[in-house]
């Protein structure tokens, strides 16, 4: 069995936009003897104690939940969910309500590279490429989208590199029983600045957030800058993908890994 990492390396290489750049300070082997917590830990011990006389390494993080590879839970689009279905509305799931029987399924690919940055694909886009790969939905798939977006991540322009999921798209794949999906784009909408022109430009507020908005009528939980979908075929693998558990969190960090079978 082959596996496909589907995350990107958080580290302290710039990354735009800077808001989602995470800190880490790494602490070596010798820092625990000169900030006291070799002490601390050990009173009265010397590092003769340790081979070659090495202690530990740590790190410290600091970055948003919405920073790296992460999904977000229906709480981040909106405090209420599942308007549409007979047991809604409800309140919205934190990241720490995603049933884990969600996070590792059989998965689908639709290929969107085809289309521009800022492009809104549609409920007619998603069948016909279903339709293209010879693959018909089956409830909780997990579907990924691959658009052009991860071939800039890091770069000033990753932010507005990808097309995004309409609220139409969105609901042919919930109302047909997926509920986790992921894209490797900056974000499952288009980009903020394609929504704004065209607010701007028509004055419509549909058009504002519509894919994860869509998450009102029935909620999902969604993947953001995924990478290496381009190494992956349409359908016939297995994704696993569970999150961090943060208390009642609008997302968390994950790392999700496609499990193909070779020949």
């Amino acid at each position: 069995m082959k596996l496909v990492d589907l995350a990107v390396t958080l580290d302290n290489s710039p990354i735009y936009p800077e808001n989602h750049r995470p800190k880490i300070d790494y602490f070596d082997h010798e820092a625990p003897f000169n900030n006291g917590a070799f002490e601390a830990a050990f009173p009265g011990v010397g590092r003769e104690a340790l081979p070659e006389g090495q202690s530990w390494a740590t790190e410290r993080i600091y970055l948003g939940t919405h920073t790296g590879t992460h999904m977000d839970s229906p709480w981040h689009y909106h405090p209420t969910t599942d308007h549409a279905l007979p047991d809604g509305p409800r309140k919205s799931p934190g990241i720490d309500e995603v049933p884990l029987e969600w996070c590792f399924r059989p998965a689908v690919k639709l290929d969107f590279t085809r289309f521009p940055a800022g492009y809104v694909v549609t409920a007619k886009d998603v069948e016909e490429e279903l339709a293209a790969i010879g693959y018909t939905l089956k409830p909780l798939d997990i579907v990924l989208v691959h658009t052009r977006g991860a071939a800039r991540y890091g770069a000033e322009d990753y932010e507005d590199a990808h097309c995004g999921m309409g609220r139409e798209a969105t609901l042919y794949l919930t109302e047909r029983g997926i509920r986790v999906v992921g894209t490797d784009g900056f974000g499952w909408d288009a980009p903020f600045s394609s929504m704004t022109a065209a607010y701007r430009k028509t004055g419509d507020k549909s058009v504002i957030w519509e894919g994860h908005k869509a998450g009102i009528e029935i909620g999902y939980f969604q993947m953001e800058k995924l990478i290496n979908l381009d190494k992956l075929p349409s359908h016939g693998f297995t994704v696993a993908c569970f999150p961090i558990k943060i208390a009642g969190a609008s997302a968390a960090w994950v790392r999700p890994v496609a499990f193909l079978e070779e020949d």
